[in-house]
């Protein structure tokens, strides 16, 4: 069999969530399903990163085993056939080694969430973005930050139902930028690391917000992180302004398919 490596964006309302489920609709299954009808043995493919319920990707990456050697171009070009309307695009797809694997050969993950702050509703980005009628203080933000990048036990900021066989990570980055909006503020923060915990970004970015508001001092948020303890996180944000951004490996699959 040939192995390819497949860059995938996806828009992820509608779907519960990457990983394939009996009874609802998710990313997976539905790739699955594309790749099934080019082949109908395709084994399941593995991705770099599960994403929850309603989380969006712009370089989440796959791979799959095919039977056929094919043309990376034509199956991008077939695969994106059968997922026409669905709200789901491969954008780049690569051939591999038959031992590549998009989750265990990766070295960091990116992801990046987005919130919105202005009284208007949202219109052209409903679901993609946390939207809140209050401006925040990003300085604030950015300074409480600061406490939770390096090597830490991040118990308090990864969900109860984490499957982590530690909750010790290290988190490379986490910048807090703002940009121009209609009629409001954009803002945006950015995340790195090898691999991240359950709903752990989703806790930061509720956690940040508190502190944006001025209902959490900048220090509150190293306290609860030395807590240790799930009850001392902040509110978890939504996830409809997550994107998973992309991967980082040895040696990337994808370079020159552009």
């Amino acid at each position: 069999m040939a192995r390819y490596a497949l860059k995938i964006e996806y828009d992820g309302a509608g779907y519960a969530g990457w990983q394939r489920q009996a009874d609802v609709p998710s990313v997976q299954g539905t790739v699955e399903a594309a790749l099934a009808a080019l082949e109908p043995d395709v084994p399941s493919i593995a991705a770099a990163g599960r994403t929850d319920t309603g989380v969006h990707a712009l370089g989440q990456v796959a791979h799959c085993d095919m039977a056929k050697d094919w043309q990376p171009e034509r199956l991008m070009g077939a695969l994106n056939h059968h997922l026409r309307q669905k709200g789901i695009a491969v954008v780049a797809c690569a051939g591999v080694a038959p031992d590549w694997h998009a989750r265990f050969d990766a070295l960091g993950r990116r992801y990046q969430f987005r919130l919105v702050a202005r009284r208007s509703p949202m219109t052209h980005d409903a679901g993609k973005v946390w939207h809140i009628k209050h401006a925040l203080d990003a300085t604030a933000m950015q300074t409480a930050a600061q406490h939770l990048i390096g090597h830490h036990d991040f118990t308090t900021f990864r969900s109860t139902m984490c499957q982590a066989k530690s909750p010790v990570k290290t988190l490379d980055q986490l910048t807090v930028s703002t940009h121009d909006y209609p009629q409001g503020v954009e803002y945006r923060f950015d995340l790195a690391a090898r691999s991240f915990l359950h709903n752990q970004v989703r806790s930061f970015v509720g956690t940040l917000e508190r502190v944006g508001s001025g209902a959490w001092s900048p220090d509150r948020v190293k306290t609860a992180l030395h807590a240790k303890d799930r009850a001392a996180c902040g509110p978890v944000c939504p996830p409809q302004g997550l994107y998973f951004m992309g991967v980082e490996y040895p040696d990337d699959p994808f370079s020159g398919t552009g």
